[in-house]
């Protein structure tokens, strides 16, 4: 798959394509729509991803970390969706893309804004990859839209989410693991790792 975004992993390259992708289809009325983060709107979940992904770049590289705090977005940061967006993935992509090219053969040499610390290049870039997948699917959940989370991408996420997710649940940042069966797939099985359930649905009136 062809990717509009170049910064040199292609799993982040693909998540971040696919946040941008779900989020253009997103209309104005469908922002304040529950998610599954909770209590979060989508447009809550927009500024998280937004936030979350600078910092990651200011942490990786020389972006500017987030102007507010990704953990308590207001769901009216200053800016269209678009525009937070958009900043936040050129942040990322020139961030990552000026890695120095040895990065691959030096283990635990990428800084990460995680508890862990600095990670192997390809754990890093694939957990700062996971963040952008897995809310681009809770947005697309809220509004309507197809799953972007593939079996093929999630697979590509699945270590990196071994890797990091377990010290970040008792913040509070990733639910309990959701049981489901053992057939689930392997996009169905990392929602479920990640404390999301595959089946989520927004709530009716």
């Amino acid at each position: 798959m062809t990717s509009a975004t170049h910064t040199g992993w292609i799993v982040l390259d693909q998540s971040l394509d696919a946040l941008q992708s779900v989020t253009s289809r997103v209309t104005a009325a469908q922002w304040t729509l529950p998610t599954p983060c909770r209590e979060w709107t989508a447009r809550q979940v927009l500024e998280h991803a937004a936030g979350d992904q600078l910092a990651w770049a200011a942490t990786v590289g020389r972006a500017s970390q987030p102007s507010y705090n990704p953990f308590a977005p207001s769901g009216h940061e200053d800016g269209s969706a678009a525009d937070l967006l958009t900043e936040a993935v050129s942040a990322a992509t020139v961030a990552w893309s000026e890695l120095p090219s040895d990065v691959s053969s030096r283990p635990e040499s990428v800084p990460t804004p995680l508890p862990q610390g600095a990670l192997a290049p390809e754990i890093a870039a694939a957990a700062c990859a996971l963040d952008a997948a897995v809310h681009a699917w809770d947005i697309a959940m809220a509004t309507g839209q197809p799953s972007p989370l593939s079996d093929e991408l999630a697979g590509g996420l699945r270590a990196a989410a071994e890797a990091t997710v377990e010290p970040l649940r008792q913040y509070g940042m990733y639910a309990a693991i959701v049981d489901g069966p053992a057939s689930d797939g392997a996009a169905a099985s990392l929602l479920r790792y990640l404390g999301r359930d595959p089946r989520w649905s927004a709530p009716t009136d």
